[in-house]
């Protein structure tokens, strides 16, 4: 099978589970911020040190993958078939992990008393573009969310995956002995 299909020359795109939309339709809009931000936090778990929350950052891009399937699919009676590809809905656990994991970084953070310059390390540079994507992603959910029905718990999941972006840059600078910059 070839990669190029041609079915998109026209400017649209097949939805899971059937339908075809313009390819700047609020739903592809949304899913493929939700793309995006994965790629941007593959981007940052490749740089070094690439152990670093590694099995963490697996399971958020596992996560994604079912929030973007989820997305791409407008009929919620086809939800579980395609999330039987490879994911499970995301919802209130998830949202919990990410939490737990805010959690364990900030107690080992110093007290923010400003707000901070993104960047330092790479790595932490990466978490921070990885936040601001996200953080896209979820206005465009968010925007998807006032004409069509989503599952609410993708909003408190891109929610609390920012904030943990962040926590994640200011570890990964604090780890390799960078001060966080105030603004």
């Amino acid at each position: 099978m070839k990669i190029y299909t041609k079915t998109g020359d026209a400017g649209e795109t097949g939805l899971f589970g059937g339908g075809r939309v313009h390819k700047d339709d609020p739903r592809v809009q949304a899913y493929g911020e939700v793309d995006e931000t994965n790629a941007a936090i593959g981007f940052a778990a490749s740089l070094e040190p690439p152990a670093f929350e590694s099995a963490l950052l697996q399971s958020i891009q596992r996560d994604l993958f079912a929030v973007g399937a989820e997305l791409a699919t407008p009929d919620p009676a086809k939800h579980a078939k395609v999330l039987s590809r490879g994911g499970d809905r995301v919802g209130a656990s998830n949202v919990a992990s990410l939490e737990s994991a805010i959690d364990r970084h900030e107690a080992t953070l110093a007290p923010l008393k400003n707000f901070i310059l993104p960047g330092g390390t790479p790595k932490a540079a990466a978490f921070h573009l990885a936040r601001t994507v996200c953080r896209r992603a979820e206005r465009a959910v968010v925007r998807l969310a006032h004409d069509a029905t989503i599952n609410a718990s993708i909003i408190h999941y891109l929610n609390r995956l920012s904030d943990l972006l962040f926590v994640l840059a200011r570890a990964a600078n604090a780890q390799s002995g960078r001060p966080d910059i105030a603004w």
